[in-house]
Parts: C-alpha cells; sequence; structure tokens
C-alpha cells in the first residue's frame, strides 16, 4: 500500500468521523453547518497544502536527476572527443611512418 493510499484513507477518516461528531452534537442546524463547512474548508486546506508539497518534492527531483544526466553527457562527450583526437593523432602518426 503506497504512502499516498494510507494518507488519503486517513484523511477520510478523519473527514467522516468529525462530520459524523458535528451532526450527532446538539446544536443547531444552521451552525452544525457552518462547522460541516468550516472543516470542510479545513480538509480542503491541509490537502492543497500536501499536494503542494508532494509537487515540490518531485519537481526538485526531477531537476536533480536532470542535473545528473547533463553533467554525464557532458562527460562522456569529452571522452568521445579525447578518444577521437587520439584516433586522428594515431591516424596521422601511421600515414607519417608510411611515408
Amino acid at each position: 500500500m503506497s504512502t499516498g493510499k494510507v494518507v488519503l484513507g486517513t484523511l477520510a477518516g478523519l473527514a467522516i468521523g468529525a462530520i459524523a461528531g458535528i451532526l450527532l452534537a446538539p446544536e443547531k442546524g444552521s451552525k452544525t453547518r457552518r462547522q460541516i463547512m468550516d472543516k470542510g474548508d479545513d480538509y480542503i486546506d491541509e490537502l492543497k497544502s500536501k499536494y503542494e508539497e508532494f509537487v515540490t518534492s518531485i519537481n526538485n527531483k526531477f531537476e536533480s536527476t536532470k542535473k545528473d544526466a547533463q553533467e554525464m553527457a557532458d562527460k562522456g562527450k569529452a571522452k568521445y572527443d579525447d578518444a577521437k583526437k587520439e584516433m586522428k593523432n594515431g591516424v596521422s602518426d601511421i600515414k607519417n611512418a608510411v611515408s
């Protein structure tokens, strides 16, 4: 079971529990509805916050991976260029030796 599902299940359980507690409380209907709306807003704000943290985390990991890949590509290109240069020098030396 993934962490996201556990968090979502926990939040859903908390929301259901809060709503059930409010509905069973001996308050006026208008006050109870107001409390339900307030709790709902709180949970929505919390979910938005968690989502933004998740997106930021994924973006940071993506940028880090992108940077690492670029560094590896640059190192590979440098090695390729060195090998190509050595090969040209070797061919030149062979041509000079044959001449």
